[in-house]
């Protein structure tokens, strides 16, 4: 008799952080397992789901169910899908949700969604009687491989991206891969960029694996797994090493200052999504590093290449109708959280695995790049 065939085991990922240590759960089908660890972790709490109208529709049902199996009650708030909820408004609304719903203390909120949710549920935790715990279960291969790891919650500014926030760590991410399968191909692609972005910052060996397997990343199963992983396991180390980014953890935001830049030049919409303006962002990061004499050109085509292989932006030229020139993209670059006393910092790369702060870059530097890249289209 054939023993019946059963999922893998879920790959466990601890980011330690002493006492706050937590892990992430990856692995095809883990959503089932929500209430068993809740209950492990917090015996007797009631929870909020917090989500948005798309996930609600493919996922809440399960998120619920999983919970209910455990005698676990939680109590639903649902914002609307999109990167218009990271706002004060938005904030409020939630807010007063889980006070009224009476979540207290030793309550916890669960984050059901992409980035835009689990930052603006992070950020309500954090702040609803002065800090509650949360669950992460990021439903986007982005939320998985990067925001949802690390406690980095956020809403933005009118001025900028992600600019009114705190760090606040989740007792547990639940990475639920099959919850992939329902995302639509851009979005997929846009989260992507960030899987790519860990090999491109310190692991030129996981950078060529992609090279070869993208395909199979993007088609599911074990490939799709183990990149997750990897990703995970990068920025657990790091976030473990420099939580509050004094140091080591900027390099995390390899592409982010000119790709926050142009999600802000896009008005925050789906005209230019987060894993995109990040494509184009690592691609400049790259070429400008080439001007500077720290790589070669032929490294910065390499890395477009690859980007553009799987179907991600990569050029200015995507952003044509967006982008108006090189001031404006200079005065949203200056609102960039990596800005100290005025002066820029970006995430350069001495090579592919090989990135590194660079404090003090001359914004006349800058420009006059961004303007001969914009002439390019």
């Amino acid at each position: 008799m054939t023993a019946p065939l059963r999922a893998p085991d879920p790959i466990l990922v601890n980011v330690a952080l002493g006492a706050r240590s937590y892990d992430i759960v990856i692995g095809r089908g883990t959503l089932s397992s929500l209430g068993h660890r809740i209950a492990a972790l917090r015996p007797g709490a009631k929870a909020a789901i917090v989500t948005d109208s798309n996930v609600a529709r493919y996922h809440l049902a399960a998120a619920t169910a999983a919970l209910e199996l455990c005698g676990i009650g939680a109590a639903v708030v649902t914002v609307p899908a999109g990167e218009g909820s990271k706002s004060f408004a938005v904030l409020e609304q939630v807010c007063e949700a889980l006070i009224e719903k009476r979540i207290e203390r030793g309550d916890l909120v669960i984050a059901l969604g992409g980035g835009v949710v689990g930052d603006l549920a992070g950020f309500a935790a954090a702040a609803v009687r002065r800090g509650l715990d949360y669950v992460q279960v990021p439903t986007t291969l982005l939320a998985q491989v990067d925001s949802s790891v690390g406690g980095k919650t956020a809403i933005d500014s009118k001025h900028g991206k992600n600019l009114i926030g705190a760090f606040h760590q989740p007792i547990l991410v639940v990475a639920d891969t099959a919850l992939l399968d329902s995302l639509p191909l851009r979005e997929f692609r846009a989260g992507y960029a960030e899987v790519a972005k860990y090999g491109l910052i310190g692991n030129v060996a996981f950078f060529s694996r992609l090279e070869d397997d993208w395909r199979d990343v993007f088609a599911g199963g074990a490939a799709r797994e183990q990149a997750i992983a990897t990703s995970c396991r990068a920025k657990a180390a790091t976030v473990s090493r420099d939580e509050r980014e004094t140091g080591e953890r900027a390099l995390l935001n390899l592409g982010h200052t000119f790709g926050h830049a142009l999600e802000a030049a896009a008005g925050f919409s789906d005209r230019l999504l987060h894993g995109e303006a990040i494509s184009i962002g690592m691609v400049l990061a790259f070429e400008f590093s080439a001007k500077r004499g720290l790589l070669l050109a032929a490294t910065a085509e390499k890395v477009a290449r690859h980007l553009a292989a799987v179907g991600l932006p990569t050029h200015l030229s995507a952003v044509a109708g967006i982008v108006t020139g090189a001031d404006q993209l200079m005065d949203l670059i200056a609102q960039d959280k990596k800005v100290r006393r005025g002066r820029l910092t970006f995430i350069l790369a001495r090579g592919i695995g090989k990135a590194f702060v660079a404090p003090d870059v001359d914004a006349a530097e800058v420009r006059a790049f961004l303007a001969e890249k914009l002439a390019e289209r």
